[in-house]
């Protein structure tokens, strides 16, 4: 490497500067020493901090107050640790790089900024004592709350609000919502079906259809299929229907042949059905149970037949009838509870042998009137005629894992839920007419105690649902009634529509549509255009000035216009005036010819004056002396005639 190199770049640099015109390429870079610049930061960051704890101490002294040297110390504590923290900052900047500072501010000013930013903090309010501490045990309590509140089930019932919906006169036996919660369905003894949008309704809480779709059969189920679409009805026909969202007919299962003895061999039920259930993961397929002894799976798609059937088995091998059926909820296992009060589950693939069985999981001979799965699918929960609720293991099915009895249960669907998250268990109960009150009971699941209880109405409570999504509880009653339980904190849209919208007026049409009368084989120049609605003929009339005329009043005192008043000036006006209105009452003729004696016998007008010459004048017969005396004789002594 030649040593004049460096010479040589000089004198090229000293002659580009001289031919482009400038003396050089900008200013010197400016030089740092970091740790003097360290040094005097910590240094001033101590003095305002001891400047600042000074001030404080002289108006803590000033108010009275004996607690700043916890403060001092803190603070003391606290500059410390920061010079320290510096220290270490200053002593590990060697090793990074350094460069210019940013324009606008010195780097010497910002650091002080920063420092005192960190040291000072806000100031203290006078007279607050011990502020951390306090601090730190309120968030510990309210935490606490909370936690309680988490743990504790009872806090997360919505029953602060209610509303009700009247369904009919007779119990409602089904119900269901959709997944979306955004329409509910009712079905009762009376045989209706009836839907309710809880976004259209208003505070009058009307129901936008109703409709009977198994004719003169009471509604036994009703449950929505997965995706919301489909409406699964089962009433005591020995067919059920499927209907789609708007009540519209989809389907309806084929029925059997009731001679057949194996019910294996016939396309469909034979007997009355008592409940139904979609299946959790297929949207096609649903299942049903029937008094002619099984439990038979469909597919919407093939209406001519069932896929499978499942038959229940008593003890020596006789046919029991199901009384209610369920899904699991991942949909691998049927569920049947029988009038012989066992309990039978199968696996969905295996129709021939159940998978768990107990024999004696209610009073034989009492109907179970509802299976429900947990959440979880680890439990199941019974709802018995022998006036118990159970929940069950499966996995270890020969005894129940807790049991509630005095549950009056009088109708064959009364129901049994679980809570959204797994920890309560919600039935309800039964009374008879005018001697109680129909109650929502919940139990803790874990503990199986009586935690809280819902007086419903004066009627028994038959149907009970707990929306997962919604928070809010609807519960069918036997007296007609649907009430909904919701809370506006913990609840989610469903009845909170609803109750905010006032009442919409119905509209009344302005005036009489003229009748539309269809002349199909008229001449032409006498055919009427057709009418097309009748709302386009009120309002075409009312741009008519004829007919949109008001009518005018009537007249009062002398005609004016051609127009003769009300009263007297016709006969017929007159009559109405003088008889027709006349509020005499005339029922006793007596009485209403004698009303006229005293003014024609003073001025007489008709008869009199005609014959006045000519009529002589009436003599009349004087009593005389036995007469007085036989009227003076008493009752007893007059002769009878």
């Amino acid at each position: 490497m030649d040593p004049n190199s460096g010479q040589g770049k000089m004198n090229n640099d000293g002659d580009i500067t001289s031919v482009m015109g400038f003396s050089g390429f900008g200013k010197k870079a400016r030089t740092f020493d970091l740790d003097a610049i360290f040094e005097q930061t910590r240094r001033t960051a101590i003095e305002r901090s001891r400047q600042v704890l000074d001030d404080r101490e002289k108006e803590m002294e000033a108010q009275g107050e004996s607690s700043m040297s916890v403060h001092t110390q803190k603070d003391a504590e606290k500059a410390a640790a920061t010079s320290r923290k510096e220290d270490t900052d200053s002593s590990s900047s060697d090793s990074e790089p350094v460069g210019p500072p940013p324009p606008g501010k010195d780097s010497k000013e910002e650091e002080e900024e920063d420092e005192e930013e960190d040291l000072v903090g806000p100031p203290v309010p006078p007279g607050y004592e011990g502020g951390d501490a306090q601090s730190d045990s309120d968030d510990e309590d309210e935490e606490q709350n909370e936690e309680d509140d988490d743990d504790n089930p009872v806090k997360k019932i919505p029953d602060t609000h209610e509303i009700t919906l009247l369904h009919g006169t007779k119990a409602v036996s089904a119900m269901a919502l959709d997944p979306s919660g955004a329409r509910l369905v009712t079905g009762g003894y009376d045989f209706d079906v009836r839907f309710w949008d809880f976004a259209g309704m208003d505070r009058a809480l009307q129901a936008f259809r109703s409709l009977q779709p198994c004719d003169c059969h009471q509604i036994r189920a009703l449950q929505y299929s997965i995706t919301g679409d489909r409406i699964l009805v089962v009433s005591g026909n020995a067919q059920a229907k499927v209907l789609d969202r708007d009540g519209f007919n989809v389907m309806e299962c084929i029925k059997g042949d009731q001679y057949i003895v194996d019910m294996v061999n016939t396309k469909g039920h034979t007997a009355m059905l008592n409940d139904g259930s979609w299946h959790p993961k297929i949207k096609e397929e649903f299942m049903t149970c029937s008094n002619d002894g099984t439990v038979r799976t469909w597919d919407v798609t093939s209406e001519k037949k069932h896929k499978a059937v499942f038959k229940p088995r008593s003890v020596q091998g006789k046919k029991v009838t199901p009384t209610c059926c369920t899904y699991s909820r991942d949909g691998k296992l049927l569920a049947a509870g029988c009038q012989d009060g066992t309990i039978q589950i199968w696996d969905r693939n295996l129709s021939v042998h159940t998978k768990f069985h107990c024999r004696q999981a209610h009073t034989p001979g009492s109907d179970i009137s509802r299976l429900s799965f947990s959440y979880d699918g680890t439990v199941l929960a019974s709802r018995g005629g022998d006036d118990t609720l159970k929940i069950w293991d499966i996995r270890n099915f020969k005894k129940p894992l807790n049991m509630a009895n005095g549950l009056t249960n009088y109708f064959a669907m009364t129901d049994c839920c679980f809570s959204p998250d797994d920890q309560l268990v919600v039935t309800g109960t039964s009374v008879k007419r005018d001697e109680g009150n129909g109650k929502l009971v919940f139990f803790d699941r874990a503990t199986f105690q009586r935690v809280y209880e819902i007086e419903v109405s004066n009627a028994s409570v038959v149907r009970c649902l707990w929306h997962p999504k919604l928070n809010q509880i609807m519960v069918g009653t036997g007296n007609g009634l649907v009430k909904v339980y919701y809370d506006p904190i913990k609840s989610h849209r469903g009845a909170k529509l609803c109750v905010v919208k006032s009442k919409t007026k119905q509209k009344h049409a302005e005036a009489l549509a003229q009748e539309y009368v269809i002349t199909p084989h008229a001449l032409p120049m006498f055919r009427e255009a057709r009418q097309r609605s009748t709302r386009k003929q009120l309002e075409k009339d009312r741009l008519d000035p004829k007919k949109s005329h008001k009518p005018e009043p009537p007249v009062s005192g002398p005609g004016r216009g051609g127009r003769v008043a009300a009263h007297g000036g016709t006969l017929s006006s007159f009559i109405v005036k003088n008889i027709a209105l006349d509020k005499t009452d005339d029922s006793n003729a007596r009485e209403a010819i004698l009303r006229h004696a005293k003014e024609a016998s003073e001025n007489p007008y008709w008869v009199a004056p005609a014959y006045k010459k000519t009529q002589p004048n009436p003599v009349f017969a004087e009593d005389s002396e036995e007469d007085e005396e036989a009227d003076k004789e008493p009752e007893w002594k007059k002769r009878k005639i």
